[in-house]
């Protein structure tokens, strides 16, 4: 990692060189068959965030996740062993789905169309006149998915022959131990769909160069000064994964409400011993889509699931620790989050017009700088798993 003296300092670019500095080909955030390849060699064996163990507090809390990269809808349930499974949501009988419920808390699950009911632990429990299948039951228990815990986030992977969790995260473990969300308690969530490809929205996210002039007002605490951009403090690649140091600005231009709803929180989060934590202001970037920031304000995750080659869904969530302990603590709370919708709302037409212009055909290739390294870091990454599945299936790219 490269640190910074007190003055902003800019990453040198030799300090970089090694991701390269060729233009990137445009194709890889629109192309059909590019996705699919993506799907298969990316989504379907890297670790995938799902949720947060604070969702299912209790035996039989249970919650739904559907994901479309994989063309599944899954069910992750606290058994009442305590263990924190997930299950293909369907019922072993004829496919039908089990639970439409986002989330709830069940003793068990029954199909509604011929009523098979499964345990918490996924098991068959019983199925009406059940003789007549000639089958046992412990071979229709609800389809398991590989399920895995770091932080308190919730990761599944559908590759049965994946290294486990902690190692694909590498040292980045322990830094995801060490951040707010790992003693989170509750969140507040807001999601949205995009019309753009996932590397695309996600991108918008891992560079700063568009600060000053996506948001000149909203942005202003980390941009200013020498360092008008509010380019990254510090950038560091382990692996597929990636981070930065945010950078924060001296003399923000905050609006008087903006710095309020900072202050007023912090006398809880230093009772919690929220301040001053060895990653406050990381930037954490898991492969393949999920990044964190984990500043003590404002903590918070960013899960971006691909749905096509030009559409996605985002998942942001805002984590706290403990309840809210007067009214200008949840004051604080409430901003958290609709700053940070705010700001997002700045870029969802940018990010659109761009996979406009994209999927046009009309460039052929796209240009990273120097400080948009990251960008640049997680292409690399997802093409050279394309590239070689695609070597390794004859398809064609």
């Amino acid at each position: 990692m490269t640190e910074t003296a007190s003055r902003f300092q800019r990453i040198a670019d030799a300090d970089l060189a090694w991701l390269g500095s060729a233009p990137v080909p445009a194709r890889a955030y629109y192309d059909p068959a590019y996705f699919e390849c993506e799907r298969e060699a990316v989504f379907l064996r890297s670790w995938i965030h799902v949720g947060h163990v604070c969702e299912l507090p209790e035996p039989g809390s249970f919650l739904r996740c559907d994901l479309e990269f994989a063309r599944a809808s899954l069910l992750i349930v606290r058994g009442r062993d305590g263990r924190i499974r997930a299950f293909h949501n369907v019922c072993t009988h004829r496919g039908t789905r089990l639970v439409e419920e986002a989330s709830g808390c069940r003793s068990r699950f029954s199909c509604p169309y011929h009523l098979w009911t499964f345990g918490t632990d996924g098991a068959l429990i019983s199925a009406p006149d059940f003789e007549a299948f000639h089958l046992d039951k412990q071979d229709c228990a609800l389809p398991q998915v590989r399920l895995q815990e770091c932080g308190g986030l919730l990761f599944v992977n559908f590759d049965s022959d994946a290294a486990p969790l902690r190692e694909w995260l590498g040292s980045y473990a322990e830094r995801l131990e060490q951040m707010p969300v790992a003693r989170a308690t509750s969140f507040s969530q807001y999601s949205y769909e995009i019309a753009a490809n996932w590397k695309l929205t996600y991108d918008n996210f891992q560079e700063n160069y568009h600060l000053r002039f996506i948001h000149p007002r909203s942005g202003g605490a980390g941009i200013g000064g020498d360092n008008p951009f509010g380019y990254p403090a510090q950038m560091d690649f382990e692996g597929p994964h990636r981070t930065q140091r945010i950078w924060s600005n001296p003399e923000p231009a905050l609006l008087p409400f903006q710095r309020a709803a900072a202050l007023r929180g912090i006398p809880a989060l230093a009772e919690q011993g929220l301040l001053g934590r060895p990653h406050d202001r990381d930037y954490l970037a898991f492969f393949p889509n999920l990044f964190l920031i984990g500043t003590p304000t404002q903590p918070f995750s960013h899960t971006v699931y691909p749905i096509s080659a030009d559409r996605s869904r985002g998942v942001v969530r805002v984590y706290w620790v403990g309840e809210d302990r007067n009214a200008s603590h949840r004051f604080a709370r409430e901003y958290s989050l609709a700053q940070i919708r705010d700001i997002h709302c700045e870029d969802i037409a940018m990010i659109e017009r761009g996979q406009s212009g994209l999927s046009s055909g009309a460039i052929r290739h796209i240009h990273f700088q120097g400080m948009e390294a990251l960008c640049r870091h997680l292409f690399n990454e997802v093409d050279a798993r394309v590239q070689a599945h695609a070597q390794q299936t004859g398809a064609v790219l």
